[in-house]
């Protein structure tokens, strides 16, 4: 066993140790094994350069992703293996083994791969996220078993809003930062999988204008409704969500147009780079929670989104014919 395998035992321990005191009336758990780590891949994806995203992510990406099943069904990052025509996993050690796309659902961001062959690891087991709460002692784990999983606290639960069209109502946020973020397993002191890694944040902790950087997690529990169609369907059963195709900042409640892909609906608008957004539909919006929010309420893909933007210093109405997002991306016929 190496040194640093050694430390992540004794944090293992440690972790359960530090939330012992508040589980009262509950069974006293066991020490972690080191072994669970073992659920946690390395998840390889060849995207071809003629994609969508291979500008913006490249054409060849690493991250990770956690055995969730005993046939081989891994959990993911969705970016990782968007719009990839070759994917392999590799259990710490092992060789990479090549794995199927089953499922990119972009409302939450998960991605799911199924192993060609048995990756000999057990299933990690899902936990509840719904009740980590801040200063609870996690282990946060990438691919490589010991020598890549560290200790951290979840600082704070609450609402995230991307710049690409995308909103989480309950993110988890983990203090230290930890840098092999995509992919990466967040572990409860119980030793299930409470969420799934997806971005290091410069603000994972806000308190009194002040802001320390940290990780944020998708949380498990917005997988569990949706497993099932995503193993069958490889999108969830709801109705996709109207996408304009703006990257759009938020500086203080003012939402700033960044990059606009020639290809997609707001540029066929008329929307650019520098533009700000102001309304949706007669209606002022405040922060991009809000604009998401106000969108999404007009309907389906297909639906007329009436923007007022701010150019220069000239207010301008137009409008957006949303698009299924889906239909943008150069996905494989699979999923």
């Amino acid at each position: 066993m190496t040194r640093i395998a050694a430390l992540v035992k004794v944090m293992l321990v440690c972790l359960v140790a530090a939330v012992a005191p508040a589980q009262t009336g509950a069974q006293e758990q066991k020490p972690l094994s080191p072994d669970i780590l073992k659920s946690v891949v390395k998840v390889s994806a060849r995207v071809p350069s003629g994609a969508r995203t291979a500008p913006t992510l490249g054409t060849e990406r690493v991250g990770s992703g956690v055995v969730i099943d005993d046939s081989g069904l891994v959990l993911t990052i969705g970016y990782v293996i968007l719009e990839a025509d070759e994917v392999s996993v590799a259990a710490a050690g092992g060789k990479d083994i090549p794995a199927e796309i089953v499922a990119y659902y972009h409302d939450t961001g998960f991605g799911l791969l199924r192993a060609a062959t048995p990756l000999g690891v057990p299933p990690l087991e899902l936990g509840d996220s719904a009740a980590l709460e801040q200063k609870q002692p996690v282990l946060v784990a990438g691919h490589g078993g010991a020598d890549n999983a560290m200790g951290a606290f979840v600082v704070d639960r609450r609402e995230f809003a991307g710049y690409w069209e995308y909103l989480l109502d309950d993110a988890i946020f983990t203090g230290p930062p930890y840098a092999d973020f995509g992919g990466a397993a967040l572990i409860d002191p119980g030793g299930k999988l409470v969420g799934i890694g997806s971005l290091i944040v410069p603000n994972a902790l806000e308190r009194e204008g002040a802001s320390l950087p940290g990780n944020m997690f998708i949380p498990i529990d917005a997988l569990k409704p949706i497993l099932g169609d995503l193993i069958a369907n490889g999108r969830s059963a709801k109705n996709n969500r109207p996408w304009l195709g703006v990257y759009t900042q938020d500086v203080e409640g003012r939402l700033f147009v960044g990059r606009v892909p020639e290809s997609g609906p707001a540029w066929a608008a008329g929307i650019r780079s520098g533009d700000m957004i102001l309304g949706v539909a007669g209606e002022p919006v405040e922060g991009l929670a809000d604009f998401y929010r106000k969108v999404w309420a007009l309907g389906a893909p297909g639906a007329q989104v009436p923007l007022l933007v701010l150019r220069g210093n000239q207010p301008v109405k137009m409008t957006v014919k949303s698009i299924d997002r889906y239909d943008w991306l150069k996905l494989r016929p699979s999923y």
